[in-house]
């Protein structure tokens, strides 16, 4: 009879099925376990929430699989692809991003009179940024006169705060610094986040968009022109 104590020798009594941490663990096909799945076809195109089975049949009629894309979401995104293929541009990925580098902190810019189009732009944006796992700088700028309008800012921030808590949430309470209003938010955890403003599948957007830029790692923004503002 094998003695218990054994158990903490070197040698563990079992390997867990996910295997090196720095491999990559994709279920597919039967061994997706959610009742029901998000799915994106084999076109690339959003089928919607449907039956895991339903799923299952129409990747098998496709000649195709059944991937597990992003299980942290609830119900979790799979897609019809083919999975040698997908399992190769997710390894040319990987290596990429170990290029790149970690999580980064990004800068988004408000300002107190904001239009709704730029506010939704910019709510895009930050989601993305935390659905990659980034923390964001949340910076609100008032000009000129607009200093007489600061409930007006704060309005507008912890509007943001509401709109974003769905994949992120602010590390302190924002705070009025000189002629700004800023914060940083946090993405939550992995399996507590939800999208509304992206796609499950969307790369993270980039930072060409006028007034929102990556910020170094001592939290200062790169010196930037700004636009003077509409009357």
């Amino acid at each position: 009879m094998a003695n218990i104590s054994s158990f903490g020798g070197s040698r563990p009594p079992f390997r867990s099925r996910h295997g090196n941490s720095n491999s990559k663990f994709v279920r597919k096909n039967d061994r997706i376990r959610a009742v029901e799945v998000r799915l994106i076809g084999a076109d690339g195109h959003q089928v919607g929430v449907v039956p895991t089975r339903q799923a299952l049949q129409m990747a098998q009629n496709a000649g195709l699989d059944l991937i597990e894309v992003s299980a942290g979401v609830n119900p979790p995104v799979c897609r019809i692809v083919n999975y040698g293929k997908y399992m190769y541009d997710l390894g040319k990925k990987g290596k990429g991003k170990e290029k790149s580098g970690s999580s980064k902190l990004k800068e988004i810019k408000l300002r107190p009179r904001i239009e709704l189009h730029d506010y939704e732009t910019k709510m895009r944006r930050m989601e993305s940024f935390l659905a990659h796992g980034n923390k964001v700088k949340v910076t609100l700028f008032f000009r000129g006169r607009e200093m007489a309008y600061r409930e007006l800012g704060f309005e507008t921030i912890n509007r943001a705060i509401k709109d974003i808590a769905h994949i992120g949430t602010p590390d302190s309470p924002p705070r009025l610094m000189g002629r700004n209003i800023s914060m940083a938010i946090s993405p939550l955890p992995a399996n507590r986040r939800k999208l509304k403003y992206t796609q499950p599948d969307d790369e993270m957007l980039d930072d060409e968009d006028e007034g929102d830029e990556e910020t170094s790692e001592n939290g200062e923004a790169p010196a930037q022109s700004e636009t003077p503002a509409q009357p």
